[in-house]
């Protein structure tokens, strides 16, 4: 029986001030990651055994977020092949141990049940708030570090010691939404959310806390659930209510459904989506009707516009393989994977262990640029980003294209200091 774990922390993780990159340091850490880091299985630590490195991970191939869960596992599976074909870690070659958590909360318990005991590492995984949210307590219990890709703030506030977060939060995406909407003097907004998901709830309540720190004041509610088909009423009250912006919170089909429908609404103020509507499987199926919408977005996504640098290095590592692999750049959950990965592998590098209670200490004293931006976890912080990180783009030709305003920011926060 493993002792029991001290209780969580209550300390939220500290909000930072754009972060500068010290170059040559980061940038030589974050490339050793996948492709020369693994060279220290002979420079002295040689793991706990001869077998494979074994990393669980589980994500939705079936199911509503299955076009996410799999941009995700490719994504995972190019690290792993990347840092295989360099020698593995820590001299040992890595092994990824899958399940498909079928977009259900109860799936994704029994998942990590059935792999708990397959010597893992760590765990990744899921993309879907409420099934991360499921697993989480098992993975504290079980002292497995477990790096998921859902951006559920609950996940991490109160901090639970075994658990990190790799997309940035829910809060964080509504307080950079905050922030353009002050750059823009939008002062009044609409605001409607998903009221089953997890992900949206965490978004909706952040931006209710926040709007006045920015100036901004929330002059329509409208929450719905994810069955919703017809966002007509909504835009009908709307209308009427003296709102300059709609944020819309929301995952899947509905995304999918308001921008159609917004196209014919006639409504005649913005709408604006959040990252979960960053890649090819919302801009595929809305086609001409997303131009000329807002939507965020990891830096990683918008990587090809940004200046040469460390960063923009770091984003090709995974761009580069994945576009010629599918044929298209990689989308918003493919940044979110791979970076997990490079996490992960690096906090193994660093623990010249296997041992759980080892690469957990060393993902709290990590600092390390990923696809998604730096991370800089702490005992106090398992979400390691700031909203500096996050783009706010225009659609633009099919294409996400980071406004004049996303540009100068995103410029600052990777310009080397």
């Amino acid at each position: 029986m493993r002792p029991p774990l001290p209780a969580p922390s209550s300390a939220p993780p500290s909000r930072r001030a754009p972060l500068t990159l010290r170059a040559p340091l980061l940038l030589r850490t974050a490339l050793a990651v996948v492709l020369a880091a693994v060279a220290t299985g002979c420079g002295g630590s040689s793991g706990d055994g001869g077998g494979p490195v074994r990393i669980g991970l589980i994500v939705s191939l079936t199911g509503n977020y299955a076009p996410l869960g799999s941009e995700d596992k490719k994504a995972v599976d190019l690290a792993v092949e990347q840092v295989n074909a360099t020698g593995g870690l820590l001299g040992r070659t890595v092994e990824i141990v899958f399940r498909d958590d079928r977009t259900q909360p109860d799936q994704a318990v029994l998942a990590f049940n059935a792999i708990k005991n397959r010597d893992l590492a760590a765990v990744i995984g899921p993309v879907f708030s409420n099934s991360a949210l499921a697993v989480e307590p098992i993975a504290q219990r079980e002292r497995i570090p477990y790096q998921s890709l859902a951006p559920a703030t609950e996940q991490v506030e109160p901090i639970k010691s075994y658990v990190f977060v790799t997309p940035a939060l829910s809060a964080m995406y509504a307080e950079r939404y905050l922030q353009y909407l002050q750059s823009q003097r939008i002062g009044r907004i609409a605001l409607a959310h998903d009221s089953k998901s997890g992900y949206a709830v965490a978004g909706y309540k952040a931006t209710l806390r926040l709007a006045s720190r920015y100036g901004v004041r929330v002059v329509r509610d409208e929450p719905y659930e994810t069955t919703t088909t017809d966002f007509s009423p909504m835009f009908t009250r709307i209308r009427g209510s003296g709102a300059q912006a709609l944020l819309f919170w929301g995952t899947g089909a509905p995304g999918v459904i308001v921008t159609k429908q917004y196209a014919a609404s006639g409504l005649r103020i913005p709408l604006m989506l959040t990252g979960s509507q960053a890649s090819k499987l919302w801009l595929d199926p809305v086609g001409g009707a997303a131009e000329g919408l807002t939507v965020q977005s990891a830096i990683g996504v918008v990587g090809d516009h940004l200046p040469a640098g460390p960063q923009k290095q770091v984003i090709d590592r995974l761009a580069v393989p994945f576009r010629q692999k599918y044929g298209y750049p990689p989308p918003q959950f493919a940044q979110d994977g791979y970076s997990a990965a490079m996490l992960v592998f690096e906090a193994i590098r660093r623990a010249g262990s296997t041992d759980g209670e080892k690469i957990q200490k060393a993902m709290e004293r990590m600092d390390l640029l990923t696809p998604n931006g730096r991370f800089r976890y702490s005992p106090t912080d398992h979400s390691g980003l700031s909203p500096a990180y996050i783009s706010v783009n225009t659609v633009r030709n099919g294409q996400f294209v980071p406004t004049d305003w996303a540009r100068a920011e995103l410029a600052e926060t990777v310009s080397p200091g």
